[in-house]
C-alpha cells in the first residue's frame, strides 16, 4: 500500500476517530465484528463515517478531487440517455421518480432538465439519502443548475414510502451495502470479520447466520476461497418490491451474474476500495476516507425481485442499455466539425461504452410491476437468460 497517497494531518485525525469508535464497538462486541458491521460502521458512523462526513467522495471526469468518478458525473449524456428509458415509462405512468442514494445530485439534475425539454416530467422528484452531509451536496447542485419550477418537484425522503408508482433509479447504490465475507476452509466455511490487535486485523469466525450458510453452501466454494455475500441487498430488493405498485425498477452497477462471480479463479472475492482515485483491497487502512465496495451478484438481486413479486425485465451491460436508449441518437445532434463541443461528447461517450472503461462491466438490470410495455433498454442484446 506504499503507493498511496499520504493523508494529511487533518485527515489522519479524523481516520483516528473514527478508528477509536469502532475499536469501542468491536471490544463492546466481544473483540469481533463481522465484516457487514465494520463496512456500515467504516462507511455511515454518524458524522465520521465516509459518507457521513465532509470530505469529497466524487470526483469529476478528469480525476479531480474525490475518490472515484461516477458515470453521471463524466458527462450529461449519461443522464440524458437513461431518461430516454425513464420517459418511456412516464409515458405509461403517471408517477414520480424515486433516486436512491443520489450522488452529487447531477443525475437528477441532468434527467429532470431532459425531461423538461421532452416535455414529460415526472410529478416529483424524490431522493432518498442517509448522509445529512451528501442532502446538502445534493441540494447545492441542485439549486444551481436547475430553475425554480423544476426544483420544486424535487424532494428528499428519511425512508423509502409505503407506496409508489414511476421509476426507481439506484445508480451505484447497491455496491455499497454492507456485505459479509466468507473464508472456505478445510473444516467448513467461515465468516471472516474484524477484531483488534493494536490496529484492525482480519479474524475468521464459525458462522452462525443460516441464511448466509445456505448460500455460500449453494455455491460450492474450493477450500481457500473468499468471498463476499450481500443479504441486505436482497433485503432492499423485497423493500422496494413492497413499495411499488406499478412502474419499473432501473439498477445500474459494476457486477456479475453468480456463474462469473463465484468463478473459480476470482477466488478472493471483489472487495475494492477507492482512495483519492487510487484502487486497492485492504479496507482496514485510511478508515473514513476511503471508499469501499464489492461487486454485486445480479442473480441473487434477480430472484430477491422475482420472489417478492417483481417481473424481471431486462438485464445488460451498461454499453447495450445505452446504445438501446439511443446514445449515438443523442450524439448526432452535435456536429464533429464543432470539435469544442463534439471532443468531449466523444470522450464521454469511449468511457461510457467501452469493454476497457465502464461499457461491460457495469450492468443495468430492471424489475416491473403492473406494467407491460417491453423496455427500450433492452430490446436488443438483453442477458437476463444468464442470471
Amino acid at each position: 500500500m506504499s503507493t498511496l497517497p499520504t493523508p494529511s494531518a487533518e485527515a489522519k485525525k479524523h481516520s483516528d476517530q473514527l478508528t477509536s469508535f469502532i475499536q469501542q464497538k468491536i471490544l463492546e462486541a466481544g473483540g469481533w465484528i463481522d465484516f457487514a458491521q465494520f463496512m456500515q460502521l467504516a462507511l455511515y458512523a454518524p458524522h465520521l463515517g465516509y459518507y457521513s462526513a465532509g470530505n469529497q467522495k466524487f470526483g469529476d471526469s478528469k480525476k479531480r478531487g474525490g475518490d472515484f468518478v461516477t458515470a453521471p458525473e463524466i458527462s450529461p449524456l449519461f443522464a440524458q440517455t437513461v431518461s430516454k428509458q425513464v420517459e418511456q415509462i412516464l409515458r405509461e405512468v403517471d408517477g414520480d421518480i424515486l433516486e436512491l442514494g443520489a450522488g452529487t445530485g447531477k443525475l437528477a439534475a441532468d434527467v429532470l432538465l431532459t425531461l423538461a425539454r421532452l416535455s414529460n416530467l415526472p410529478r416529483h422528484y424524490f431522493i432518498l439519502e442517509v448522509s445529512n452531509h451528501l442532502r446538502q451536496v445534493q441540494l447545492e447542485t441542485l439549486q444551481k443548475i436547475l430553475p425554480q419550477d423544476l426544483m420544486q418537484r424535487v424532494a428528499w425522503l428519511d425512508a423509502l414510502p409505503a407506496k409508489f408508482e414511476g421509476v426507481v433509479v439506484a445508480n451505484e447504490v447497491l455496491d455499497a451495502i454492507p456485505m459479509h465475507m466468507i473464508h472456505a476452509q478445510r473444516q467448513g466455511l467461515s465468516e471472516r470479520g474484524v477484531a483488534w490487535r493494536d490496529g484492525f486485523i482480519w479474524q475468521d469466525n464459525p458462522m452462525v447466520r443460516d441464511d448466509l450458510l445456505a448460500a455460500a453452501s449453494k455455491q460450492r466454494l474450493a477450500e481457500g476461497y473468499v468471498t463476499e455475500f450481500c443479504p441486505a441487498a436482497s433485503g432492499l430488493i423485497a423493500s422496494i418490491a413492497g413499495m411499488l405498485e406499478r412502474g419499473i425498477v432501473l439498477m445500474i452497477d459494476y457486477g456479475f451474474s453468480a456463474r462469473e462471480y463465484y468463478h473459480p479463479q476470482r477466488n478472493q472475492g471483489t472487495l475494492m476500495c477507492h482512495y483519492q482515485h487510487y484502487a486497492h483491497t485492504d479496507p482496514l487502512i485510511n478508515v473514513g476516507l476511503q471508499d469501499i465496495t464489492a461487486h454485486v451478484d445480479f442473480t441473487s438481486i434477480a430472484y430477491a425481485g422475482v420472489n417478492h413479486g417483481l417481473t424481471l425485465s431486462g438485464f445488460c451491460s451498461q454499453a447495450q442499455f445505452l446504445m438501446n436508449c439511443g446514445i449515438l441518437d443523442i450524439m448526432s445532434l452535435v456536429s464533429p466539425n464543432d470539435m469544442a463541443s463534439y471532443a468531449p461528447l466523444a470522450s464521454a461517450a469511449q468511457k461510457l461504452l467501452s469493454p476497457a472503461e465502464m461499457g461491460d462491466l457495469f450492468k443495468v438490470i430492471a424489475f416491473s410491476k403492473n406494467f407491460q410495455e417491453p423496455l427500450i433498454g433492452f430490446v436488443n442484446a438483453d442477458k437476463s437468460h444468464t442470471l
